[in-house]
């Protein structure tokens, strides 16, 4: 789930080890468009911690990750035609695209979606009850005592709802890390985390907040940083 096609799965195989170098992880890739004028979005975050720390990304973060990113891609030169690299955060109610997800997030409220039909549908909604064996288990809403568990390899999008309890979540993420930095959390924090977008937001992505498709349902970027690249 972290790339959709081909290309995506080369391009995260090419940068994976250059994130990891610069201290994240990359959570989502794509590259969308057509043959003239094409966008990479990468969504990344940085490791969870035994603190509780990680899971996000500011704004000083994705500039790191965008300049390691754009040094690898000039010199591989991957893509072919002109591009604009897009870095962002999952945000708070975030897309679950690794198994490590599935039981970093259990207790909490998400939406999945199958490539098959199982019991009867592809879509489910409920409280993710952790991994076993391979599979991820899920508390299905409206199903008392009902806990079913689906391969990894079956799911094509699954995303956290949100809810207060994530909300919470989420803050005490933010605090874990202001705590691990030593420091106060300041604005660059909450925009890169969920926080309403501000002028440099907007400033960054050259125009108005856009929303990438997922699946069936549309996400709202938290903060992206884009540059544009040519061959």
């Amino acid at each position: 789930m972290r790339g959709k096609t081909q290309e995506d799965r080369d391009l995260i195989e090419i940068l994976d080890p250059v994130a990891e170098t610069v201290g994240f992880e990359i959570v989502r890739l794509r590259l969308m468009g057509g043959a003239e004028t094409r966008r990479l979005q990468i969504m990344a975050e940085r490791p969870m911690q035994p603190d509780g720390s990680g899971g996000d990304m500011n704004v000083e973060d994705c500039a790191k990750l965008s300049r390691a990113v754009s040094e690898i891609l000039d010199a591989a030169d991957p893509i072919s035609g002109e591009y604009t690299l897009e870095v962002s955060s999952p945000g708070v109610d975030r897309p679950l695209t690794r198994l490590k997800d599935f039981d970093d997030y259990a207790g909490l409220e998400v939406r999945i979606e199958l490539d098959r039909v199982a019991e009867g549908r592809k879509r489910f909604k409920g409280e993710l009850a952790g991994v076993e064996d391979g599979q991820v288990g899920l508390n299905i809403e409206g199903e008392d005592d009902t806990t079913v568990y689906f391969p990894f390899e079956w799911l094509v999008d699954a995303k956290l709802v949100l809810t207060d309890q994530l909300m919470k979540r989420g803050a005490e993420q933010r605090a874990a890390r202001v705590a691990a930095d030593g420091g106060d959390a300041d604005e660059d924090d909450v925009a890169a985390d969920g926080g309403d977008a501000d002028e440099d937001d907007v400033a960054a992505d050259g125009g108005d907040a856009d929303e990438e498709d997922l699946g069936d349902d549309a996400e709202d970027e938290d903060f992206d940083l884009s540059e544009s690249e040519e061959d």
